[in-house]
Formats: structure tokens, sequence, C-alpha cells
């Protein structure tokens, strides 16, 4: 009696375990394939880099693409929530699960390897910004120059080494990592650097309305690069979703209105790429 209640019970937790097994591994698989938000997308973005991601004059956070994130996640009945990262730790974020996408002006090319991206949604020019009374007109004329540019962004790594402006960047004094595009203005502005390489869009709104202190040097571009929406590699469930929703967004002009909404700031209809013929 005794003997065959214990093999009945080694019967039920032998059981018990393989069920456990097969639910652990539901989990993982399910982890994996990109439903993990579960109803909620949080978006990684750098707060500092208007007009894609910024905080607004009502202390909100605001731009171009938490707008359209936004709106994503209101046609998916999803909640939205921002999450405002440091650029050079958002891989950690990424990987971690803090996030769920890096949505905020991020460069494609260069990447592709490392994140799962939508196709291009907007095109994008890495550009160097100076000050008006510099003499500097050429890309020449940043010899023996500092440069500034935002840690780990598309910019600096045109300029370092290995990248495709490096022999550029081997005429100029030194390249000069910075957090943000606020601080790099600001040491623009007090002469501590001579110049700053960024994107065209976002050199557009931090020049807008200081025409008298700042000039881009336009016609000189350090490359023609595309925006897309970044996710875990491999998460392509997460992305599919999103950039059927964007394509969406384009046919029934939202995207184009959103454009129109931050124009003054540099962003046009003609950049967006995504859905259009």
């Amino acid at each position: 009696m005794n003997m065959n209640m214990n093999m009945n019970m080694n019967r039920i937790f032998k059981a018990f375990v393989a069920v456990l097994a097969c639910a652990t591994m539901a989990m993982v698989i399910t982890s994996c394939s990109g439903d993990s938000h579960q109803g909620k997308l949080v978006v990684g973005f750098d707060q500092d880099f208007p007009p894609y991601g910024y905080v607004g004059d009502d202390g909100e956070f605001t731009g171009f693409d938490l707008d359209c994130a936004k709106e994503v996640c209101d046609r998916l009945g999803w909640e939205v929530e921002y999450k405002p990262i440091n650029w050079d730790a958002k891989d950690l974020e990424l990987s971690s699960g803090s996030i769920d996408c890096i949505w905020n002006g991020f460069t494609i090319e260069g990447r592709e390897d490392s994140y799962t991206f939508t196709d291009p949604y907007m095109d994008n020019s890495q550009v160097i910004v100076v000050k008006k009374d510099s003499g500097i007109t050429t890309l020449a004329g940043l010899k023996d120059k500092t440069v500034m540019a935002q840690a780990d962004s598309a910019a600096l790594h045109l300029l370092e080494a290995g990248g495709d402006q490096e022999d550029l960047a081997k005429t100029f004094k030194k390249i000069q990592p910075v957090a943000d595009y606020n601080s790099a203005f600001l040491e623009l502005e007090s002469g501590s650097v001579d110049a700053v390489a960024m994107d065209l869009p976002v050199a557009k709104f931090q020049v807008s309305g200081k025409e008298d202190k700042f000039i881009i040097l336009e016609g000189d571009p350090l490359s023609s690069e595309h925006y897309g929406v970044g996710f875990l590699k491999g998460n392509t469930q997460l992305r599919d979703q999103i950039q059927k929703v964007l394509e969406e967004m384009v046919a029934d002009g939202t995207v184009k209105k959103l454009c129109e909404k931050y124009g003054s700031m540099g962003i046009s209809y003609d950049m967006w790429i995504l859905g259009r013929p």
C-alpha cells in the first residue's frame, strides 16, 4: 500500500514538473516574440533632442516622434509611456527590457546588425553648424578646429576612426563628445568649440531664431541617412505592428499633419518616406 502510494506520488510530482516546464517555456516564447509589453509601449528617447523628443514649455514631453508613437498606440489600443534615457546607455535600456523601442531620430545606417528596425521613415543628413562670424564656410575650413558631436550619435560615428568621414576628421584639432545638443550650442556660442556636427532637422531647430549667431554649412553635408524605429534584435512582431500603423497614418493624412505641426522646427513632409509612393 505504501509502495503504491509512493509510486503515485512520484507520478504526480513528475507530471507537475512537466507542466511547470511547459508553462515556463511558454512564458519565454511569449517574451521573445515581442508581446511582453502587454498593451503598453515604453518608448526610449533623448529628452534633449528637439524637434523629435524634448520637454515642452508646459514641462511635458513632446516632439514629432513622440506624437507619432502616441498616435500609433491610440490606434492599437495601447498605453504609451515616454521614458527619457541617456543616449549612450540606450543598448542597455533595450536589452534589459526597460524600454520596448528607441524612437527618437534614430539613424539606421551603421546599426543594421545591432537592432531590428522599421523601414526608414524619414530622410536625414548630418551637417555642420558654426558661428556666423567664425569665417568657416566649408568643411575644409574645419582644419585645426574643435568639432563637437553628441555621444554615440550618427554624426560622431561618421567622424570617428573607421567612419565615412574619418579623413576629414583627421584634419580637426579635436573631436569632442557631448551629452546633448543644448549643451553643445552653449559651448559653441561661448567659443569653447568651433563647430557642432549633428542631424539637419535638429540643426534647423537650434538655429531657428538665432540666424544672426549660427549658420549651417548647407551644401556640405557629412552624409545622407535615414531614421527608423529601433527594436531589440529579432523582435519583428512588434516592429511589424508599428510599421503597419505608421503606413496607415500616411495613407489617411495624419503624418502630413504632424509634419506641418513641426514645420517651423525643421520637419517637412518631403522628408517622410515610409509608406509613400
